[in-house]
C-alpha cells in the first residue's frame, strides 16, 4: 500500500492506473476507521481494480466550537486496518497541501443543504463539498464510496456530481451498526460508559418509527413526536433535530408518501450523534 502525502504524488499513481486501464475508486474519510470505513473500502475493492482511501480532518467543514481539535486521530493504526482490507493507496495531505496559502474557492450546493445538519452547523456543507470536489479533481475515480449514516451529505454529494457533470458514480452503502443498533461512528469514543448505554435509543426509536409506518401510520406529526418521546424518555438525551422528509429532495412532509427519510441529531453531553432510517410507501 502507497502512502501519498501531496498531490503530485496521489495524482501520478492514480494517473498510472487509469493509463493501464483500471478504474479507480475513491473512499473519503476523515480517518480513525472503524467497520464501517472498512465496510466501504471492502465494496470499493469488490467494484474497482484500484482503491484509494483519503485521510484527511478536513478544517473547513468544522463549525468554531466543534470538534477539530479533538477529533480522534491514529494514523498508524488507520493503515494497518486499510491495508488489511486490500486498499492500494492512503492519500493524507496536510492542511497546506489543501487549502495553500491565498486559498479562496468554495463549492456550495444550494437548497438540500439548508435543513437537518445544514441547520445546525451553518457551512459545514460547504466545506463538505468544496474538500470532496477537490478529492474527485485529484484523483478523478470511476466510483467514490459513502456511507448511508451520513445520508444528507450522500445526497448533497450526489446532487453535486449531477449538477456539476462530473462523470463519476457515487455509490451509497447501508449503515454499520453496532451489536445493539448504535451507528458505527468515530465520534462514538467520545460517550462515556453511560451514555454508550443509553445512545442505542436513537435506533430504537428509528425502528418503532418503522414499525408505526408498517402498521399503517402517516401523519408525519405524529410520528415525529413517537421519535421525540422515546429519546427524551432516555436520561442525559438532548434533541438537536427529528425530522421527517422526502427523499431525495429533502422537502418537508405532512403525510408519509413515497421514499422518506426519519432522521435525527441528538447530543449526549458534547457528543453529537446523527442516524437516520429510509422508508418506502
Amino acid at each position: 500500500m502507497q502512502v501519498c502525502r501531496t498531490i503530485g504524488e496521489i495524482k501520478e499513481f492514480a494517473n498510472k492506473a487509469r493509463v493501464a486501464g483500471k478504474t479507480v475508486g475513491l473512499v473519503p474519510t476523515m480517518g480513525y476507521f472503524h467497520e464501517g470505513h472498512l465496510n466501504l473500502m471492502r465494496e470499493a475493492k469488490k467494484n474497482c481494480d484500484v482503491v484509494v482511501v483519503s485521510l484527511y480532518v478536513n478544517p473547513i467543514q468544522f463549525g468554531p466550537k466543534e470538534d477539530l481539535g479533538e477529533y480522534p486521530r491514529d494514523f498508524d493504526r488507520d493503515c494497518t486496518m486499510a491495508r488489511s482490507v486490500g486498499v492500494d493507496a492512503i492519500f493524507a495531505p496536510g492542511n497546506d497541501e489543501m487549502y495553500p496559502p491565498g486559498y479562496n474557492s468554495f463549492v456550495e450546493v444550494a437548497g438540500i443543504t439548508n435543513k437537518l445538519c445544514g441547520l445546525s452547523r451553518p457551512g459545514h456543507f460547504r466545506g463538505v463539498t468544496t474538500v470532496v470536489a477537490k478529492l474527485f479533481n485529484i484523483v478523478k475515480p470511476d466510483r467514490a464510496f459513502f456511507g448511508q449514516k451520513d445520508a444528507q451529505q450522500a445526497m448533497v454529494i450526489e446532487k453535486m456530481v449531477r449538477d456539476l457533470n462530473m462523470g463519476l458514480e457515487v455509490v451509497t452503502l447501508p449503515i454499520v451498526r453496532e451489536a445493539d443498533g448504535l451507528a458505527m461512528s468515530s465520534r462514538n469514543v467520545y460517550l462515556s460508559a453511560e451514555q454508550r448505554q443509553a445512545a442505542p435509543v436513537l435506533y430504537r426509536s428509528l425502528c418503532a418509527f418503522r414499525d408505526a409506518v408498517a402498521g399503517g401510520e402517516r401523519d408525519v406529526q405524529k410520528l415525529c413526536r413517537g421519535i421525540e418521546e422515546m429519546i427524551l424518555s432516555t436520561p442525559g438525551a438532548q434533541i438537536d433535530y427529528v425530522e421527517i422528509l422526502s427523499v431525495p429532495d429533502l422537502e418537508p412532509l405532512n403525510t408519509m408518501t413515497g421514499r422518506c427519510i426519519a432522521a435525527l441529531a441528538v447530543r449526549f453531553g458534547k457528543t453529537r450523534l446523527i442516524d437516520n432510517i429510509v422508508v418506502e410507501v
